[in-house]
């Protein structure tokens, strides 16, 4: 077996088109055919259906495809690696954030990065956690930056805290609250709440924290990005719990009033996230270096 015939079936995967798959390879669509054969031969088992004119993946492709990728990405990434050990002047930086820390987090390190390292190329993957775990997973990132929310399997990966990041109630600067120095939970009760779905894990974070004193908001709307609350709140569309750090610049411009309530602290980790077993390329290593000595 060789990468070549493993980097055909990855591809011949996504398309499932032998014409597609062959220009996206520079080679002929015979000689896709025959390495899928050949792969299909030393494997013992069929990858693919050929039913008619369409393609389909077999069980037994769609369970080796996970496997076929880590080994092309392990393969490529050890290349990378051992550029990267002679000098910093080569290979991709390759990592997850989730959608807070990726939009707002971590811009500032990655211009600091950039600068010291002009020639590294990077590559920064915003999606779900869920997502970024399963793409950590197949090797196709090095390391996640996502919060302490998130749960993960600690037997399986490393990880460390390097900041802690504050929510704050935010309200339109015309709201009946923004006048208050601090607002009690027993203010919050008539108000609409903008929140994520039920599954982000922020929301999750701050309906146990709500727990806790027994509040439950009367009302809600649920929107799943970030940005588009703090529209909402601005437009008086209700009230939100927020990170302090992605509103920095509303706050200043007067489009939004930070309010703490009483008694109560929003406090969460942001962490990097890394396989017990990965070995970290040299950028890496650096840009996590950063992230440990970064003031926010």
């Amino acid at each position: 077996m060789n990468l070549t015939k493993l980097q055909t079936f990855i591809t011949l995967s996504e398309c499932l088109n032998f014409t597609e798959a062959a220009e996206q390879l520079y080679c002929s669509q015979p000689t896709v055919s025959m390495q899928i054969q050949s792969l299909e031969h030393d494997l013992g088992v069929p990858l693919f259906d050929r039913i008619g004119k369409k393609l389909y993946l077999t069980k037994y492709g769609e369970h080796f495809k996970p496997y076929a990728e880590q080994i092309v990405n392990l393969f490529q990434s050890s290349k990378e690696h051992l550029h990267q050990l002679e000098n910093l002047s080569y290979g991709t930086l390759a990592f997850g954030a989730s959608n807070f820390v990726g939009v707002y987090l971590i811009p500032k390190i990655l211009s600091s990065f950039s600068k010291q390292f002009p020639n590294i190329k990077i590559n920064m993957n915003i999606t779900s956690s869920a997502q970024l775990l399963q793409m950590l997973e197949s090797n196709k990132l090095e390391f996640l930056v996502l919060s302490d929310q998130i749960q993960i399997d600690e037997t399986r990966f490393q990880y460390s805290t390097f900041y802690q990041d504050e929510l704050v109630l935010i309200v339109n600067p015309m709201h009946r609250l923004a006048e208050k120095e601090e607002c009690s939970v027993e203010d919050l009760y008539e108000e609409v709440f903008i929140i994520k779905p039920e599954k982000s894990a922020t929301r999750i974070f701050l309906e146990g924290i709500f727990g806790e004193v027994g509040f439950t908001p009367s009302e809600y709307i649920e929107i799943s990005n970030h940005e588009a609350i703090k529209q909402g709140v601005i437009h008086g569309l209700g009230v939100s719990i927020v990170s302090k750090f992605s509103i920095i610049q509303e706050i200043n411009s007067g489009l939004l009033v930070g309010v703490p309530i009483q008694g109560m602290k929003f406090l969460r980790g942001i962490r990097y996230v890394y396989n017990r077993r990965k070995h970290l390329s040299p950028a890496a290593k650096q840009f996590i270096t950063l992230l440990d000595n970064a003031c926010f």
